[in-house]
C-alpha cells in the first residue's frame, strides 16, 4: 500500500482532477464476524439477533446471511417469526423436534464488543489507504483517495483495499468508486456481495439513469411512492423533472433529490464529530395495536440506545420516544432530567412511560432516543423527586413526507440503506437496506445532522448518523435484498446498508 499520501506509480498529478471517492460497505458484517470466529458456520444459514439470547424466542433479527434469507428470514424481523421459517440447528437434535436438520440455521446474539474489534481492524486499513476517511458506521465508510491514485487506476486501487480487508481481517467488503459520495454509495450497493463498481466522472448520469428513483440518496419509500404518483419512476425521470415543481412539492429536499439524480453532489468527505443524540428505531411489518408487542420492541430499542451511549462514553439529559402511526404521522415525546445520567434502566422506564400514550393505538414504527449528550467526566445528576417533575416535550405530529427522512440523507430509518453514509442493512423490502442487515442507529434529530448528509442510515445523531435499528424502520422489517450492512448509518448518506443488516454501531 502506498503511504504518506504518495500516489501510485504512473498516476497523473494534475490539479483540478475530479475527486475519487470510495464507499466501503462490509457485507453481512455481523454474520461475517460470527463466521470469522467460527469457520464451521461458513456456507450455513446464520442469523444474528438483537435483544436475543440463546435458546430464547424474543428479540429481532439484526442480520441474516444470504443462506438464511432463502428461508424468508429478514432483518428487523421478530426472532419468533424467523424461527418459524428457519428453526435453530440445536433444536433439530431434540428427539421431539420434527425439524429437518438440513433446513435449520445457526442463531447468535449480537456481540458488539467483538464486532467493534473486527471493525477496528478494517478501520486501520482504511486509514492507511486514504488521508481522509469518514467513518459512517461500524461497517461503512467513505474515503477520499484523490491524492492517492488516479482515475486510470482507481479500480486497481479499490481492489487492493478490498483484498487487504479480505486477506488481513477475514471479512468481505463491497466498494463503490465515483466522483462524489452519493454515487459512490449507490455503486457499493450495486453488485453485493463482494462487489466492486467504478463509475467514472463522465459515466455518472448514465449509471444512475435506469435506477429506480427510490435508489437515489435522500429518497425514501414514502417519497418514492409520491414520485411514482407524479409519473417519476426512474432516476432519469427524476433528473428530467422540473426542479421548481419538485421544490414546490418537497421543499429544498426536492431540489436536492433532483441534483442527486443528475449525479450532482458537492459534499466533501470529512471526518465525523461527536453525536448530538443517539437513537434506535424499528418498524413493524404491518401496523400493530398489540401493546405487548410494542412494549417489547421499546425495551429492545432502549437497551440498544443505552448500550450505544455507554460505548461512546456519553451521558444524557433527555430521553425520548418516536411513534409513527398510519398512514405516516410522526409523533415524538421526550422527558428531560435535571442533569446528565447514564442509566439503562431509566431509559427503558421513561421510554415505556412516554409510549403509554399510544397504548391501544396502531403503530407502524417505534423509536427510542437519548439526547443533550455530555461526554465530559463528572458526577451524574441526582434525580430524586425532581424526576417526577420532568416535563414531557411534545413535538407536533408531522406527516413523514420523506419516509422519516429529515434532510437528504438523514433519516430515522434505514431506509433501504439510503444512508449515504449510514450504517446498516435494513430489512428486506423497499424500505430496507439492501444488505439485509438491520441498522440500529439512525439520525433522529434533524438539528444534529449536517444537512444534506444527515442520517446515513444509522439513526444515531452522531453528528451525522450512526447505527439504526431503523432498518426495522420504514421497511417494516423486511430485508431489502441487498447485502447487509451493519452499518448503522452515521452519516447523512447512510441509512442502513444495502446489505439488509441492521447497523448496530458505527465504524468509529
Amino acid at each position: 500500500m502506498t503511504g504518506g499520501g504518495s500516489r501510485l506509480p504512473g498516476t497523473p498529478d494534475e490539479e483540478g482532477d475530479d475527486p475519487i471517492v470510495l464507499h466501503v460497505d462490509m457485507d453481512c458484517f455481523y454474520a461475517a464476524c460470527e463466521r470469522r470466529r467460527d469457520p464451521e458456520l461458513e456456507g450455513e444459514p446464520v442469523v444474528v439477533g438483537m435483544g436475543y439470547e440463546g435458546g430464547e424466542t424474543h428479540g429481532a433479527v439484526a442480520t441474516a446471511s444470504y443462506e438464511a434469507r432463502e428461508y424468508g428470514v429478514e432483518s428487523a424481523q421478530a426472532i419468533s417469526t424467523a424461527l418459524e421459517r428457519l428453526p435453530r440447528k440445536a433444536d433439530a437434535d431434540d428427539p421431539d423436534s420434527d425439524a429437518d436438520p438440513d433446513d435449520t440455521g445457526h442463531y447468535r446474539p449480537v456481540d458488539m464488543d467483538y464486532y467493534e474489534a473486527v471493525s477496528a481492524e478494517v478501520k486501520e486499513i482504511l486509514h492507511e489507504s486514504a488521508e481522509v476517511v469518514r467513518e459512517v458506521s461500524i461497517d461503512e465508510a467513505y474515503l477520499d483517495v484523490t491524492d492517492r491514485t488516479g482515475w486510470e487506476v482507481a479500480e486497481g486501487f479499490a481492489r487492493h483495499v478490498k483484498h487487504r480487508i479480505d486477506r488481513e481481517v477475514g471479512v468481505t467488503a463491497s466498494v463503490g468508486v465515483a466522483p462524489n459520495m452519493a454515487t459512490a454509495k449507490i455503486a457499493s450497493d450495486f453488485d453485493k456481495p463482494d462487489g466492486l463498481v467504478v463509475v467514472e466522472p463522465g459515466e455518472v448520469r448514465d449509471f444512475l439513469a435506469p435506477l429506480d428513483a427510490g435508489e437515489i440518496h435522500g429518497v425514501g419509500p414514502v417519497t418514492a411512492r409520491e414520485l411514482r404518483g407524479m409519473g417519476i419512476d426512474t432516476a432519469a425521470d427524476l433528473a428530467a423533472a422540473d426542479r421548481g415543481e419538485l421544490e414546490a412539492r418537497f421543499g429544498e429536499r426536492g431540489a436536492e433529490m433532483h441534483r442527486r439524480a443528475r449525479g450532482e453532489d458537492d459534499r466533501e468527505v470529512t471526518p465525523r464529530g461527536r453525536p448530538k443524540s443517539l437513537s434506535r428505531e424499528s418498524a413493524f411489518t404491518e401496523a400493530t395495536d398489540d401493546d405487548e408487542e410494542k412494549r417489547d420492541r421499546i425495551r429492545t430499542l432502549a437497551e440498544a440506545v443505552a448500550d450505544r451511549a455507554r460505548r461512546k462514553g456519553a451521558m444524557y439529559r433527555t430521553i425520548g420516544i418516536k411513534a409513527v402511526t398510519p398512514p405516516y404521522d410522526v409523533n415524538t415525546r421526550a422527558k428531560s432530567l435535571p442533569g446528565p445520567v447514564e442509566d439503562p434502566r431509566l431509559v427503558e422506564e421513561v421510554a415505556l412511560e412516554l409510549f403509554g400514550e399510544f397504548d391501544g393505538e396502531a403503530v407502524r414504527k417505534v423509536g427510542v432516543r437519548v439526547s443533550n449528550l455530555s461526554f465530559a467526566d463528572g458526577e451524574q445528576a441526582s434525580l430524586g423527586d425532581r424526576w417526577g417533575s420532568g416535563e414531557v416535550e411534545t413535538e407536533p405530529t408531522a406527516s413523514e413526507t420523506d419516509d422519516g427522512q429529515r434532510s437528504l440523507g438523514e433519516q430515522w430509518e434505514t431506509d433501504r440503506g439510503e444512508s449515504g453514509e449510514g450504517d446498516g442493512d435494513a430489512a428486506a423490502g423497499p424500505d430496507a437496506a439492501r444488505d439485509g442487515q438491520l441498522s440500529l442507529e439512525a439520525e433522529w434529530d434533524a438539528a444534529a445532522s449536517d444537512g444534506s448528509e444527515a442520517a446515513d442510515g444509522d439513526g444515531e445523531t452522531d453528528s451525522a448518523t450512526d447505527v439504526t435499528l431503523d432498518a426495522f424502520a420504514e421497511s417494516g422489517g423486511s430485508d431489502s435484498g441487498g447485502d447487509d450492512s451493519d452499518t448503522v448509518a452515521e452519516d447523512p448518506d447512510s441509512t442502513g446498508g444495502a446489505d439488509g443488516q441492521v447497523p448496530l454501531g458505527d465504524f468509529g
